[in-house]
């Protein structure tokens, strides 16, 4: 028999990892989500409880593009978006 280790966030307890780098990464994705949700909640009137939170996820889970941008840099952004191809 063999024994793995598994490891998982305690932010999100459905999902599991074999590597700890990936599962810290994962968790520290899921922290920063938590903090700009409650930072367009406050901020953004109107913003649903769930826009914010898919908004806060897509931008935590795409944080190295983002922060390019923000670096002078905005037309890093042109990575997020789908080229023709891809969205047909």
């Amino acid at each position: 028999m063999a024994v793995e280790t598994l490891y998982r966030s305690t932010r999100d307890l459905e999902t599991t990892f074999v590597d700890r780098k990936l599962a810290d990464a994962h968790d520290q994705m899921l922290e920063l989500a938590e903090l700009l949700t409650d930072v367009l909640m406050k901020n953004v009137a109107g913003l649903t409880e769930k826009h914010a939170e898919d908004a806060s996820i897509f931008m935590a889970k795409n944080r190295a593009v983002f922060a390019a941008a923000f670096k002078n840099n905005a037309l890093a952004l042109n990575e997020l978006t789908p080229t023709e191809q891809e969205a047909e």
